[in-house]
């Protein structure tokens, strides 16, 4: 998960930085560095932000040609 994409999917369901360190288990001083590319963020703390927007709903799309990018996660409804 780049920076980018952390503001961009955080921004795609409303979600506050204070909120994404609370649902990651880190410091808002992490998100803040991290999304504002201040300091390096150890991996650990990373993969827990990037964990906790994907619990909330978003999936991280990799480098496939066209960059990367963040979305909605599709809702697969029982049955389907």
């Amino acid at each position: 998960m780049t920076p980018a994409q952390c503001r961009a999917a955080r921004a795609l369901i409303g979600m506050t930085q204070p909120a994404l360190a609370k649902m990651a288990g880190c410091s808002l001083s992490t998100v803040v560095d991290f999304e504002k590319e201040r300091r390096v963020v150890s991996s650990n703390a990373q993969l827990a932000m990037m964990e906790a927007l994907e619990r909330s709903g978003v999936k991280f799309v990799p480098e496939n040609g066209a960059g990367v990018g963040v979305r909605f996660k599709k809702e697969v409804k029982p049955n389907e």
